[in-house]
């Protein structure tokens, strides 16, 4: 498997494009993104657990339910969630890219992202979609420009592709997603969106796609909120011409691990591009009775208020991650577990047994001064080991989402 690049217009068959639409005002950059497949693809999809769920979010849902996409539509700026004639306007979408296509309503899927409770009109969309749908592009351009009209405080594009040979025949897999607040683990977190042109059957697509989920966007945190409008879609082409995978072997085997690697590297990109984030930090609990137990207690320290601003002020303080185990309602011995902070600029133990130790200042603030840290909890009681990400607490994050609406 190597890296390369094209993001979602990597796989054969798939264009996208972005521009602006003028979906919010005041908004000057892309706003309106579109992804198409020249024929109707496998698809499956992964949706908030949020009991508030955006328009967009319950259409793709029912949409879905016949394992079938051609395209997505997806808009920043306003969220269409808790919003006036919020399925009308997603209904409006649908219908407005699939007539643009000429392909069925039911083949295409529509996201938002933004603000939540304002209404979305669509006027600039039916304007514009013209354009859009001209400008579509195989090219890597096609797809830097969908991930910049879907990105709201995002500092950072999240895009990434990746080749690999299924049975001989190579395959590629890419794909582009936002995220940077209100960003919690409970399905997807974000927007994201994956093509491939591996041939996979509706059911397997579901199973890697529910398996590499679990181990990247499942584990990230930025603040706790779990968002109205998280989606995680895939769509396959079966433009790779390999044998259709249509049950677990080694051809699945390969599929699921180049999914879980560009997941996880997705994931990261979103974790470290935490709203005012200067630092990504990664929670590695090893030794663990249980990966279930070490998933929560990595958990706990990644979305810990205390732990994240003691590393915003290169703190080592070990107080806060023994506290933030302590909570999180697993059953661990503190007086068998071990604690190191990690980074490229070295690596400290500062808990033994459970025991704070006295250690070099300087040292610390060196390897917490890094703009990636790992804390890394040994447990000593079995061999499971579970690693999730995070990102510290800074001023910014108040003052990006103090005043968010306006």
């Amino acid at each position: 498997m190597k890296y390369t690049e094209g993001g979602v217009t990597a796989a054969k068959g798939f264009r996208a494009y972005g521009i602006h639409a003028g979906v919010k005002a005041g908004r000057e950059k892309e706003d309106l993104a579109l992804i198409a497949c020249d024929l109707p693809c496998n698809a499956a999809g992964l949706f908030t657990r949020n009991r508030v769920k955006a328009s967009p979010v319950l259409l793709d849902i029912e949409t879905l339910r016949n394992g079938q996409a051609q395209a997505i539509i997806a808009n920043s700026g306003i969220a269409n969630a808790c919003a006036p004639n919020g399925m009308k306007h997603a209904e409006e979408m649908q219908t407005i890219a699939a007539e643009a296509l000429g392909i069925s309503n039911d083949l295409v899927l529509v996201s938002s992202t933004g603000v939540i409770g304002q209404e979305l009109f669509t006027e600039c969309m039916k304007e514009h979609i013209g354009d859009l749908t001209a400008k579509l592009t195989d090219t890597p351009e096609g797809s830097d420009l969908a991930e910049k009209a879907i990105m709201t405080t995002d500092t950072v594009k999240k895009e990434f592709a990746v080749e690999f040979e299924i049975s001989g025949k190579p395959v590629r897999l890419g794909g582009i997603a936002k995220g940077s607040g209100m960003i919690h683990p409970n399905m997807g977190t974000m927007l994201a969106y994956l093509t491939t042109d591996c041939a996979i059957s509706v059911p397997m697509l579901k199973k890697a796609l529910k398996a590499a989920c679990d181990v990247s966007f499942n584990r990230i945190s930025v603040d706790g909120d779990t968002s109205t409008n998280d989606s995680l879609i895939i769509l396959a082409s079966g433009l790779a011409e390999n044998e259709m995978i249509a049950a677990e072997g080694e051809d699945y085997d390969q599929f699921l691990a180049a999914l879980t690697d560009l997941c996880v590297n997705l994931a990261r990109a979103m974790a470290k591009d935490g709203e005012g984030a200067k630092h990504l930090i990664t929670c590695t609990v090893r030794n663990a009775e249980s990966e279930e137990k070490a998933e929560v207690l990595a958990k706990s320290v990644i979305r810990s208020p205390l732990t994240k601003a003691a590393i915003f002020g290169c703190d080592a303080n070990c107080g806060r991650v023994m506290c933030a185990l302590g909570y999180a309602g697993e059953n661990f011995d503190p007086d068998r577990t071990d604690i190191r902070f990690v980074s490229k600029a070295g690596s400290i133990e500062v808990v033994k047994d459970g025991l704070g130790l006295v250690f070099d200042e300087d040292l610390a603030e060196r390897i917490l001064s890094e703009d990636e840290v790992l804390i890394d909890v040994d447990l000593k009681e079995g061999g499971s080991e579970v690693t999730c990400w995070g990102c510290d607490l800074t001023y910014d994050y108040v003052k990006i989402n103090g005043d968010y609406r306006t």
